[in-house]
């Protein structure tokens, strides 16, 4: 079974930047595509940004392209979300989950989040 522990968030001002790491254990990275989503309170869960497990295909949701950045080390088996220009829109519980490469729809495997806060 896959244990998924996010780290990284926290209180940034606008225009900053945060990196989140999403840890796996408990089998291997590769075996898996990871997406990274967002939930703010009052608002509906947010897909923000997958990664494939072998090619290295990426999605992004069009409120975070050109900003943030994910990818993978499968030798740390680690996952990551680099955050840049960061604005109050963005502030939210951060999850990583494992996804399905068809739609890139979560299956199976969530973290309990990290809270990034975007805040002057």
């Amino acid at each position: 079974q896959l244990q998924l522990v996010e780290s990284g968030g926290g209180l940034v001002q606008p225009g900053g930047s945060l990196r989140l790491s999403c840890v796996a254990s408990g089998d291997s990275l590769h075996y898996y595509a990871f997406g990274w989503f967002r939930q703010a309170p009052g608002k509906a869960r947010e897909r923000v940004a997958c990664i494939a497990k072998n090619d290295g295909s990426t999605y992004y949701s069009d409120s975070v392209k050109g900003r943030f950045i994910i990818s993978r080390d499968d030798t740390k088996n680690t996952v990551y979300l680099q955050m840049n220009r960061l604005n109050p829109e963005d502030t939210a519980m951060y999850y990583c989950a494992t996804v399905e490469e068809d739609f890139w729809n979560p299956v199976d495997y969530w973290g309990r989040g990290t809270q990034v806060t975007v805040s002057s």
